[in-house]
């Protein structure tokens, strides 16, 4: 136990001061505007040479520097929320290897060094949603590996179709255009569309959650959903030589549909994967818009209080038995004061609550899409997924918080002190991340101009989305029981379209394929016609044999009946 406690403890000190250094160096190249390609000559052999490359940028330093300090509090928290496992050392190593894929995507220049780290994601989220080896685990499992291989087999082809460049250093070619460029965005724009959980590709986010609460976090907030932003946010200035209508409309469809399936969830890690897909939809449609520094800007502070709710979630979760239903979780305030604080302080910056880390993204995504645009239904898209950020959130503090004792009579209810430790430091970011990144990535402030009723309507969808929120908690049989309610649970029938619909008939087409093609013709004509042929016959034999009492008289009646006619 106390090899494995140092183990944690060491990970976590070591990513947290890569983390500061990190970050100190990103802003020193914001600042004096530098960009360093570092090449690594690994291997020489016969006028061969074999490179490593790594791109160091404010953007590149300042992401990594975030994904290692939130990966440090994470694997703090690990040491208390994994302390009963008897494979403990195993998750951390696994953990670790899932940073450090992150961390190859992020520094790379170069698609063939951005897919080493790009299939670690995949095959390490797949070892960890798999880690509680049960049937529900292994479906998700597969479902969230064979998603993401879409998006690998996306940037694979890209690999290949970058050799009309001369290059794979895609770096090079962002500020060139040419008529086949049109064919390598569109396939970045799908691998972009499976990692970050994209329609038609967002069941497998929800279906992740089978893995343990701290991966949730680390998962949710900065590594694997984020991957996908991350490379569209690099391949953005190829996005503004063509009409991006299509894929704008279908990252605005998962921002609102995971909004509404939301607020009719009663599973609290679904709700927040719920608000995860939401809110990547946000950063991709105000990058398809064309502002790519502010979904960056919206993803680091999405990343500091979403892995805040998960780990309050997780503590939650803990102390209620391993349970996840929000409505076996009322009165919980009485007994964890300090991890509702939390709770209630990264929900609050989600929903955009001035002067919260995320009102400094998401209000000044809101206003320039409010200034730049004149299509009515973006606008009205958008104000509808601010409604129903509200709207789940205050309906899970309800729930969670303030709805009656609902709660299970015997129940353990503790705060252990190394979670409050790193929630500690989140919640210090959830508030102040916002204005901090915001007054470093502007060099001047972004002031906008609108009339009053411009200017109050974000106002106005936060206060409805509250008032609707906690009318359907208090209601919460009638949404359950609505077609309207099973639509919106099923986040639009995509997980029946995604797994039953699809293995089902293809499951048929491949076993007529084995019949037709595998057996061979010759199997059926040759070998087995003259065992089909006996079978029949030894069957009409056989029939004769145990019926022929019966099998005469009828032949009798049947004779009797005939002579009579």
């Amino acid at each position: 136990m106390l090899n494995m406690v140092s183990v944690y403890i060491l990970g976590s000190f070591f990513l947290f001061l890569v983390s500061v250094v990190l970050f100190f160096f990103g802003c020193l190249f914001l600042v004096n505007e530098y960009v360093v390609f570092l090449d690594w000559e690994f291997l020489s052999f016969s006028g061969c040479n074999m490179t490593m490359t790594f791109l160091f940028d404010w953007m590149s330093l300042i992401f990594v520097s975030c994904v290692f300090l939130i990966s440090s509090m994470v694997i703090y928290y690990s040491e208390s929320y994994m302390v009963s496992d008897k494979n403990s050392v195993r998750f951390y190593f696994l953990v670790f290897l899932f940073v450090m894929s992150m961390m190859m995507m992020v520094i790379s220049p170069n698609l063939i060094s951005i897919l080493i780290g790009w299939d670690g994601l995949g095959l390490v989220s797949y070892c960890l949603v798999i880690y509680f080896q049960n049937f529900k685990s292994y479906s998700a499992g597969m479902l969230t590996i064979l998603a993401n291989r879409i998006g690998d087999v996306a940037i694979l082809l890209s690999i290949a179709w970058m050799l009309n460049y001369g290059s794979w250093h895609y770096i090079y070619y962002v500020g060139t255009w040419d008529y086949w460029g049109l064919y390598l965005v569109s396939l970045i724009v799908l691998a972009g569309f499976t990692k970050s959980a994209q329609i038609p590709f967002s069941s497998w986010l929800p279906a992740a959650m089978a893995a343990p609460t701290p991966v949730s976090s680390l998962v949710h907030s900065s590594t694997l959903v984020t991957a996908g932003v991350y490379l569209l946010i690099r391949f953005s200035d190829l996005l503004l030589n063509i009409n991006c209508w299509f894929i704008l409309g279908l990252s605005l469809m998962t921002m609102t549909m995971a909004g509404l399936s939301a607020n009719v969830e009663y599973d609290l890690k679904s709700v927040i994967a719920l608000s995860t897909l939401s809110q990547l939809g946000l950063m991709m449609s105000i990058l398809f818009l064309g502002f790519p520094v502010l979904a960056f800007l919206h993803l680091l502070t999405h990343a500091f209080f979403k892995a805040l709710l998960f780990m309050c979630a997780g503590a939650m979760i803990h102390c209620m038995s391993d349970s996840q239903d929000m409505r076996h979780m009322g009165g919980v305030v009485n007994q964890l004061p300090f991890t509702c604080a939390c709770f209630c302080i990264s929900n609050l910056s989600l929903c955009g609550f001035p002067f919260m880390a995320g009102f400094y993204s998401k209000d000044i995504i809101i206003e320039t899409m409010t200034s730049s645009m004149d299509n009515f239904v973006i606008y009205l898209f958008f104000f509808i997924s601010v409604g129903t950020t509200v709207s789940y959130t205050f309906r899970s503090i309800n729930f969670c918080l303030f709805s009656g004792v609902n709660m299970h009579v015997c129940q353990n209810y503790a705060e252990d002190s190394i979670m409050m430790k790193s929630m500690i430091i989140l919640s210090f970011l959830a508030i102040f991340s916002g204005s901090m990144l915001s007054w470093l990535v502007f060099s001047m402030p972004c002031l906008f101009f609108f009339p009053f009723h411009l200017k109050i309507m974000p106002l106005v969808f936060v206060l409805l989305g509250a008032w609707i929120g906690i009318e359907l908690s208090s209601r919460a049989k009638l949404m359950s029981g609505l077609v309207f309610g099973l639509f919106m649970s099923s986040m639009w029938f995509l997980t029946f379209l995604s797994t039953s619909m699809i293995y089902g008939n293809f499951l048929y087409l491949s076993k007529s394929y084995i019949k037709a093609m595998d057996y061979g013709w010759g199997e059926f004509l040759v070998s087995k016609s003259s065992l089909a042929v006996s079978s029949k016959l030894s069957q009409v034999v056989s029939f004769y044999q145990y019926n022929n009492v019966k099998v005469f008289l009828l032949i009798y009646l049947l004779m009797i009946m005939f002579f009579m006619i």
